[in-house]
This record gives C-alpha cells, structure tokens and sequence, in this order.
C-alpha cells in the first residue's frame, strides 16, 4: 500500500466560546479586565485517519460537527493543540465562498496571485488563462477588471471553483461551494471533479447532498460534536447519520 496522503493523528483543537476577545473601554477603566466568558470547548478531538492516493472522502455531519474545521486544518489554515495532520502533497483548497481571493484585487489578479501562491510559473498561468475564464462564464469575463468584493455569491463561486481545480495539486477539498452555482454551472463542476478523480487525484468533498456524496465519495467519515465516530463506504455512514437523525441523536 502507498504511504498516505493525509495523516491525521489524534487531532484537536480548542475554541474560545466567545468572540468578543479584546476588553471594551469600560471594562479596562472600572474592572481591569473583560467580561467576555473565557469557556472554550473543543472543536475536534481524538480524529485519526490516513487518506489514500486517490481516494474520494466525503466528510458528513450536521452543522457545527467539524467538518469545515476539518478541512481548514488540513489546508494548513488552523493549527492544531493536540495531535497532527501530515499532508503529502499540494492541496487545491476551495473552503470558503471566497476562495481565499483578495477582495479588493480584480478577478484577473486574483487568478494570477491564487495560481501563483500555488506555484503555477506565470507562462503556465498564461496558457491556461482562457480556459479558466471560459469555465467560470461569461458574466465573470464582463467582470474580470472589476474589484473581487463586487462578485455577486455565484460568481465568486465560479470564479474560485475554475480556479482551483486547474492547479496540479493533488488533493483537492471543496466544501458545500457547489450549492451556491446554479444548475448548469454544477453540473460543469460535477464533471470536472470526475475528471480530477480520473486523474488520480484525492478529493475531500462536504455537502449536504446526499446524492453528491454518494455521486463523489467512495468513502466516509461521520464527524459529530467534534469527534469521528464512524469511518466505513459512504452508503453505510449516510445510512447511520441518517439514522441518527431520525432518532433525534
């Protein structure tokens, strides 16, 4: 068997239950120091899995199990406080509506800072340029100019989703972007995942939707309250999620 892809070992990280982490003015004149509750509660912990070369991982849960947290670590996005997360290869991250694209950069720099910060050389970045501006659409080739913060959802979503899967990073994670696109554009991006797994690439996928974790994923890990409590092919864990549902679990 070949060495893994991704490692995760005993993996855990903390959070504070509040947001409010800085003392307000008053409470550094009258009291010295913030009433913000200092509880924290553990996002995951005690996850452990390997991930072979090109296998297609789907991650299921209901919200606030884990999931995108799962994958920003895997990403190199967070950090972990217990255990750790070995990833042997380039990840194509699309996490986040945004992509990571800068907002305030016009959709054309931001292909060329993205692809870059990937290691793309700008001749290669070049050459695939147009093909990338053909999958995103046509409203985002009106727009390539425009400042990225004035991108409607949808187009963010194009944009970023032609971005990422035309690097050559073996591992790709998409997480729930593909709700957003309408119905053509999904189905232009449902293909050009099963091409990516035709490659030979490794995808983690979370969706919401059954049918596409059963269309993608082989595999799956059931993340809940923060902990792995089921990884098995994907029709047993939806099987059990669901079940979990049902009863209220």
């Amino acid at each position: 068997m070949a060495d893994p892809v991704i490692s995760v070992q005993d993996l855990g990280i903390e959070f504070f239950r509040s947001r409010r982490r800085r003392m307000q003015l008053r409470e550094l004149l009258f009291h010295g120091s913030s009433g913000a509750p200092k509880q924290t509660f553990w996002a995951l912990r005690n996850i452990s899995f390997d991930i072979q070369p090109g296998e297609a991982v789907g991650l299921v849960g209901g919200n606030g199990g884990g999931k995108s947290t799962l994958l920003k670590m895997i990403a190199g996005v967070l950090l972990p406080d217990e255990g750790s997360v070995t990833v042997n290869g380039g990840v194509a991250p699309l996490i986040e509506l945004t992509g990571g694209f800068v907002g305030e950069l016009s959709a054309r720099d931001n292909i060329y800072l993205t692809a870059g910060l990937h290691g793309l050389p700008k001749a290669a970045i070049e050459e695939r340029f147009d093909d990338i501006v053909a999958f995103a659409g046509p409203e985002v080739r009106a727009g390539l100019d425009t400042p990225y913060r004035h991108f409607s959802s949808g187009m963010k979503v194009r944009l970023g989703f032609a971005v990422v899967t035309t690097l050559d990073e073996p591992i790709v994670l998409v997480d729930e972007v593909l709700a957003v696109g309408d119905r053509a554009f999904r189905e232009k991006c449902y293909q050009r995942m099963e091409s990516l797994l035709a490659d030979g690439r490794t995808l983690f996928l979370v969706s919401h939707s059954e049918k596409d974790l059963r269309r993608f994923s082989t595999r799956g890990l059931y993340l809940k309250r923060g902990e792995l409590v089921m990884d098995a092919p994907m029709d047993d864990v939806l099987e059990r999620y669901n079940h979990d549902l049902d009863a209220g679990a």
